[in-house]
């Protein structure tokens, strides 16, 4: 099996409201639409052969532009998504974002742990590789997402990495005989 996975965390997207629960349908804004636009070159130029996505708005949004250009159609997969942190959007999310990184083994009620994240998203990725062998597979999804399975590929891949992650940024995984290996971190 070989395959490469293009990780590409969504362009900046409308914040969502304080006290209300994160919705999946918020929109990227002028700016993410723009920044999507000119990154679709640069995917298009990697030649893929498949494009998925989180089903989020923000994820597909991101993608579709290079989906367009190469002729191809945004599939969504649930498992893609965005980490159910089961916090509330808050101005001080960071705190209890760098406390879950900390402990990746804690969740909030109805949340997900981090370590659940990882498992979701190595998991995800060993699917796509297999589905897709040979091809090159664009895939949307999120800054926790994307930090999350890099951290379950080797060390180094923190709550700094994850906080600073710009949006969008492109990350490639190469996938040769069962190993996972990160080929290019970029934005």
């Amino acid at each position: 099996m070989s395959c490469e996975i293009v990780l590409v965390r969504h362009a900046e997207s409308v914040p969502p409201p304080p006290g209300k629960p994160d919705d999946p349908e918020r929109p990227l804004t002028a700016a993410g639409m723009a920044a999507a636009e000119l990154l679709a070159h640069e995917l298009v130029a990697m030649n893929p052969t498949a494009v998925v996505s989180s089903p989020y708005r923000r994820a597909v949004a991101t993608v579709a532009p290079a989906a367009t250009a190469a002729g191809l159609e945004v599939t969504t997969r649930w498992e893609l998504r965005e980490w159910d942190s089961g916090l509330e959007p808050t101005p001080d999310y960071a705190v209890h974002y760098e406390r879950s990184w900390a402990d990746p083994d804690f969740a909030r009620p109805g949340g997900e742990s981090l370590r659940r994240l990882t498992a979701r998203a190595m998991a995800a990725v060993d699917r796509l590789a297999e589905e897709y062998d040979g091809g090159v597979v664009l895939v949307g999804s999120h800054g926790t997402f994307v930090s999350r399975l890099l951290a379950g590929l080797g060390p180094g891949i923190g709550w700094p990495f994850s906080r600073d992650m710009p949006m969008p940024a492109v990350h490639r995984l190469r996938i040769s005989g069962g190993a996972i290996w990160v080929a290019c971190h970029g934005t």
